[in-house]
């Protein structure tokens, strides 16, 4: 699967430190580096051609947000409040999400890679061409998706939530889980590999000896 890189210019404007974002705002060909913002309650923000490094999100809710042509490195964002955002190509590196709250969002090209994603939140989400890789996403919750070319890559799922999702189409033959929280309809057509099968005999009501 072929994912869209962001499309960033080689210079980008470094902000001065700032301690607060606006609602309804436009940020472009903006680099956002070494900050930590707090308390923030904005909506409606854009972002195209951003690059967000060493950054750290605490305490805040940034919902119906836009990001275009946007790389995180190294940010921390866990726990916030990411609903119903709008991303397109974009890329997380390095970063933790663990707790953030991803429901309802519209992804396209959009990667994650090498990062802390543990109980993260993309319920009712729109997924497409979105790849995970060697990320942790332990507890984290994909219920009740539409997803459209989507990839696990050695990634850590155990007790992710399917539920409702329907994962025809999945390859999740190289990532590690011990149990998954899902239906055997859900389970149709997802690819696993031969020692990942004993995961599911309960679901079928097999008793393994």
């Amino acid at each position: 699967m072929k994912i869209e890189k962001p499309k960033l210019t080689e210079q980008l404007l470094e902000s001065e430190p700032i301690y607060t974002l606006d609602s309804k705002t436009e940020y472009k060909d903006r680099l956002f580096e070494h900050m930590t913002l707090d308390m923030l309650e904005v909506s409606k923000v854009s972002f195209e051609n951003v690059v967000f490094r060493h950054v750290t999100i605490l305490e805040s809710s940034l919902e119906h947000c836009e990001f275009t042509d946007v790389r995180f490195e190294h940010c921390d964002f866990s726990n916030v409040n990411l609903q119903n955002t709008f991303m397109h190509r974009t890329e997380w590196a390095n970063c933790k999400l663990v707790g953030t709250d991803f429901s309802g969002s519209r992804w396209q090209n959009v990667s994650i890679g090498q990062s802390i994603c543990d109980y993260s939140n993309f319920r009712f989400a729109h997924l497409k061409q979105v790849e995970y890789t060697e990320c942790s996403l332990i507890g984290a919750d994909f219920a009740y998706l539409k997803l459209q070319k989507i990839a696990y890559g050695a990634c850590r799922l155990d007790q992710v939530t399917f539920t409702g999702t329907p994962m025809k189409g999945l390859d999740l033959s190289d990532s590690e889980f011990d149990a998954l929280i899902l239906t055997l309809e859900d389970l149709a057509g997802c690819a696993i590999a031969p020692h990942q099968a004993a995961t599911f005999a309960g679901l079928m009501g097999l008793i393994i000896k």
